[in-house]
């Protein structure tokens, strides 16, 4: 009945506009049953008398979810060879060629073989999408690009595959599925995640219990985020409360720069806002003088912030602090974030003046300054 009524309010979705609905589940791991629920809401719907179809889905040779496959329409994986291997895509073009008014598309963060027309699967969804086909994908937590930081320090794991954040932002529901620590803990020595031989190791690696717990408090996060932001762009609010803009000023600094980048995009998620990322090109920092390797990290953290929804501002300036002010006042920025400053007792004592000025001026027009660690 749950999953009936579950299918029943993603139908109410459906039509809206013309682009596609999404349906995005979230998971805190592998393991917790995003794939098997998404199958019982393709059971739902097909009982329903609704054209849903398998894109592209991995049991992982999980007995309980592959034998859900039963019954259910499958859209043939087109074939590559890659490297002397054959190996399988899922066939975007059949889809949208066959036009069903869903597909359930699972493994969100994978990248596609060399050689396909996207390099991520989750762009083969947004294709997809835009052809007017509803979707039903699902991603752990862990694959979420703000996230990447957190999740390394949880896990001591960099994950490779990412999706932007903006992509979970596109989804008109997101659903977590949710489970304790010792639950998945349970399945996963029963066998009901990995084969036999991965079980000791995963239990000493990834699935502690203290790391299960961190990453379930991050998806119940982002999902809730998530929901917040529904609540602020369909339900009607009080007119007079203040919508937060936020301003991430990065230096040519690769890792501080990257968080700040991170950290600003995880606030604007939360309280669905505008944000914009941006760096004050000094006279010391100008095109002649400033060292090839800043160059090359000052474009990948315009990528990455790009990536997470962020609009750049570039400017030049010899005061960076009253370049900040003046866009601030244009662009109506409610919270400026700043990364901690990494600098001696005598630059500080230097720079007191500038870093005061910052701070009345803010101060003075009711913004707020973050620091971020």
């Amino acid at each position: 009945m749950d999953e009936r009524k579950s299918a029943e309010h993603f139908l109410n979705l459906i039509q809206k506009s013309r682009r596609g609905k999404f349906k995005l589940y979230i998971g805190m791991s592998a393991g917790v049953g995003k794939t098997f629920r998404m199958l019982q809401e393709a059971h739902a719907l097909l009982q329903s008398g609704i054209d849903v179809r398998i894109g592209y889905i991995e049991t992982h040779q999980r007995i309980e979810t592959h034998a859900l496959l039963a019954g259910l329409p499958m859209i043939p994986r087109r074939t590559l060879f890659y490297k002397g291997k054959e190996l399988e895509e899922m066939d975007v073009q059949a889809i949208v060629n066959l036009r069903p008014e869903v597909v359930i598309v699972d493994e969100l963060a994978h990248t596609n073989i060399e050689g396909s027309k996207n390099e991520k699967r989750w762009q083969d969804v947004m294709d997809i999408l835009d052809a007017g086909i509803n979707v039903i994908s699902a991603v752990n937590i862990q694959h979420i690009e703000s996230l990447n930081d957190e999740v390394r320090d949880i896990t001591g794991i960099d994950v490779q595959e990412r999706i932007p954040d903006s992509v979970v932002a596109q989804a008109d529901e997101v659903v977590n599925i949710d489970l304790t620590a010792e639950e998945l803990i349970n399945r996963l020595k029963e066998g009901k995640i990995y084969e036999s031989s991965k079980i000791t190791a995963a239990l000493n690696n990834f699935f502690k219990s203290e790391h299960i717990l961190q990453l379930r408090e991050l998806a119940l996060k982002e999902v809730a985020s998530q929901v917040q932001r529904k609540v602020e762009t369909e339900v009607v609010l009080n007119r007079n409360v203040k919508k937060e803009r936020f301003l991430a000023c990065i230096s040519s600094n690769e890792q501080t720069a990257k968080n700040v980048i991170r950290k600003t995009a995880r606030l604007a998620n939360y309280y669905n806002s505008k944000w914009y990322v941006m760096y004050v090109q000094v006279p010391k920092e100008s095109v002649d003088r400033i060292a090839l390797d800043k160059q090359r990290h000052l474009i990948n953290n315009f990528k990455l912030a790009t990536e997470l929804g962020a609009e750049i501002i570039k400017v030049k300036a010899k005061n960076a602090t009253k370049a900040i002010i003046k866009e601030c006042e244009e662009r109506m920025i409610t919270t400026v974030c700043i990364g901690k400053p990494h600098i001696n007792l005598i630059k500080i004592i230097l720079a007191t003046d500038t870093f005061n000025a910052l701070l009345n001026k803010l101060s003075q027009e009711n913004i707020d300054l973050v620091i971020l660690s």
